[in-house]
């Protein structure tokens, strides 16, 4: 691992640097202020490390809501127009499906079964990354 930022307060989430892309990973539940923060160290640290990679790994998340997947829309949005791509990463099963029954959509995400898959597929060798689909599930 290459460095990463200051420690943040409790609540907050670090934003940690390999080499190009950025590694975020969720634990529990992300409330307001430190999703806002989340947004905000992302996209200063996608600027100041000229970073092409957002790996989000929500392996640690057991409940999603429709708060959390605006979350993801929003962060893979503002990324996009800082040239970079964002990967969610590590989703249990009971979580996609949460996300299905909910409607919730992540357009512009990718995917991988691990955060060690997502990082490893920013190398461009290794396609393990999946476009999601305008909905979660759809074939």
């Amino acid at each position: 691992m290459t460095g990463g930022f200051p420690q943040h307060a409790a609540g907050h989430v670090p934003v940690l640097r390999l080499g190009d892309v950025l590694l975020v990973t969720l634990q529990g539940d992300l409330h307001d202020s430190a999703a806002e923060q989340l947004q905000q160290d992302i996209g200063e640290a996608i600027a100041a490390h000229r970073s092409r990679g957002v790996v989000i790994d929500v392996s640690g998340v057991e409940i999603v809501d429709s708060f959390l997947g605006r979350v993801l829309a929003e962060i893979a949005a503002k990324a996009e127009l800082l040239a970079a791509q964002t990967v969610v990463a590590g989703m249990r099963p009971a979580v996609a499906i949460t996300m299905v029954e909910l409607g919730l959509t992540l357009p512009g995400l990718r995917t991988a079964l691990t955060a060690e898959e997502a990082v490893r597929g920013f190398g461009g060798t290794d396609p393990v990354l999946r476009t999601a689909r305008t909905r979660l599930g759809s074939p």
